[in-house]
């Protein structure tokens, strides 16, 4: 069965992230050294996130703050302000360097042919997408962080799942394209559709 929609993964899928880990390491370290142990944090406990199975009543990104708050005793709204400018608008400046432009041309034809798009990211994505300049590339964004009824982070299929439903596309007719086999990959076959490395 051909594939009617494309579901795309963000950081690392549709840009190039080491080379903006190192810029933002090298930020972190002249600039912002006080805010690394909390941005530590927050990762290892985005991580943490990956293993719950039961989603609950909170956003994975609500419940990913508050966590991360709680273990390093700070107040959840100074963190996800800090997370927001370290982790979403700061790194936005450089994604244009480093974004992979033959996936970009391979989608924007996919679509012209009649395909539709999602984005799917385990982040908020609205910000580096209009930074990379392709935010109208994609028919559906689903977001954790802009995304509130996400309570369960990739393995877990449930935004790729929301992204089909959006489409009104059969998870069969889907495929994910995504960075990571353990996260984007696992959840495709969690979902019932064909998942592409990059």
């Amino acid at each position: 069965m051909s594939q009617r929609a494309w579901l795309v993964d963000l950081d690392g899928t549709l840009y190039h992230s080491w080379p903006v880990k190192l810029l933002m390491g090298l930020e972190l370290l002249f600039s912002g050294w006080g805010a690394f142990p909390s941005l530590f944090c927050f990762r290892k406990e985005h991580e943490r996130q990956r293993q719950v199975s039961q989603g609950g009543e909170r956003s994975a990104y609500s419940r990913q703050l508050a966590e991360t708050a709680r273990r390093a005793k700070l107040d959840p709204g100074q963190l996800e302000s800090l997370v927001d400018s370290w982790m979403v608008q700061r790194p936005a400046r450089y994604l244009r360097f480093f974004v992979r432009r033959g996936l970009l041309e391979e989608i924007e034809a996919f679509k012209a042919s009649g395909g539709k798009t999602a984005l799917v990211s385990d982040y908020p994505a609205q910000a580096k997408l209009r930074a990379l300049g392709v935010l109208e590339l994609f028919d559906v964004v689903v977001a954790n962080g802009e995304e509130m009824s996400l309570s369960r982070l990739k393995p877990w299929p449930d935004g790729y799942l929301l992204a089909a439903e959006r489409l009104g596309v059969a998870a069969a007719e889907c495929l994910v394209i995504g960075d990571r086999e353990d996260a984007d990959g696992l959840a495709a076959r969690r979902a019932g559709m064909v998942f592409r490395r990059v």
